[in-house]
């Protein structure tokens, strides 16, 4: 069944009338509109409708169009019947900075789609095309829609690395995914590249060990080691690790990302009560997540909490042009952490 969405914004409104479905349960459609900023995602999502469709015929015809360069009459060509009546596979990228002409060809074509043809529509974000996929999200077409929205929060990168795991039958304990999450805090391409090669190196049980020994010398892994001294209160060993760190070549910014994680997890969760799962649920969180932060947070007040949230906050802005001595400032905050938001 189609779920029904009110979007609103620029003081208009329209309604999705075509499933919306996540990037891995996507199916050939007559019209697959790909939509979002995430581009690993989105590229999952087309090679899923390329692999069902080459499934289902072996003939499949695949032909790939960029919507920016695109000529009047060039989609028409490629969708109209041939001979043997192959099944056809159109991908259509850029549709975010089309050409007129395809914009008009493709809004024709949404109204009167060909039999045995998939049109894959890529659109990654703005406002040009918008007329084009109003007209897909109403219905016209019977397509469907998948969106691939960015993914930044710690609980969505958890569940992608659960995801992928799952994918590759490996299993990952929970020490280990935060451990690669640590590492690898760039795109996703990367996140699960590093995924599959733990499981091709080590097998389909991943552990804390496996994870450090395949992540040696990466630096946001070391950002965790010093982040986790400095919320134990343990201020002499997380400077100790921080000046390693440092002398090492070691960027401060993951460092402090590490440390705020753990500052902003531990705020999320004070005060709260109920179980781990129901928390986890509710603070977009895992539930191991919710109860490493409860243990680091005995000693803590609320004052305590938000000193360091402020300070994290100063020291983010210090180290991205604010101060002369980078350095100095994220030792500061490291102490201040390490003293439960106190100076001294």
């Amino acid at each position: 069944m189609a779920r029904v969405q009110t979007k609103s914004g620029g003081g208009s409104r329209s309604k999705v009338q075509i499933p919306q479905v996540p990037w891995d349960q996507v199916r050939a459609a007559p019209v697959v509109l790909v939509s979002g900023p995430e581009s690993f995602l989105a590229d999952r999502a087309i090679q899923a409708v390329r692999s069902e469709m080459r499934e289902m015929s072996s003939e499949l015809e695949v032909h790939d169009v960029d919507a920016a360069a695109y000529t009047s009459g060039e989609l028409m060509t490629i969708a109209s019947p041939s001979l043997f009546a192959e099944p056809r596979l159109i991908r259509v990228s850029g549709v975010e900075k089309a050409s007129d002409a395809f914009l008009e060809d493709a809004k024709r074509y949404v109204a009167e789609t060909a039999e045995d043809t998939t049109l894959v529509l890529r659109h990654a974000s703005g406002q040009r095309g918008k007329a084009l996929l109003d007209l897909v999200r109403s219905g016209t077409g019977n397509g469907i829609e998948v969106v691939c929205a960015e993914v930044k929060k710690d609980a969505d990168r958890l569940a992608f690395v659960q995801a992928e795991f799952r994918r590759l039958g490996a299993q990952a304990t929970p020490g280990a995914m935060r451990m690669l999450l640590a590492a690898y805090s760039g795109g996703l391409g990367e996140l699960a590249g590093a995924c599959a090669q733990l499981v091709t190196n080590t097998g389909s049980r991943i552990t804390e060990d496996e994870v450090e020994r395949a992540t040696e010398g990466r630096v946001e892994t070391n950002g965790f080691k010093v982040a986790d001294a400095a919320t134990a209160g343990k201020a002499a060993d997380a400077l100790v690790l921080l000046r390693q760190a440092l002398s090492t070549g070691v960027d401060p910014i993951p460092i402090l990302v590490a440390i705020n994680m753990k500052v902003r997890a531990m705020a999320r969760v004070y005060g709260a009560r109920g179980a781990s799962g129901q928390l986890a649920k509710e603070l977009g969180m895992a539930p191991w997540q919710v109860e490493r932060a409860q243990r680091e947070l005995r000693g803590w007040t609320e004052e305590d909490l938000a000193r360091c949230v402020d300070a994290g906050a100063e020291t983010e802005w210090l180290l991205k042009g604010g101060s002369r001595d980078p350095e100095y400032a994220l030792e500061r905050y490291l102490l201040r952490v390490a003293r439960r938001g106190r100076d001294r």
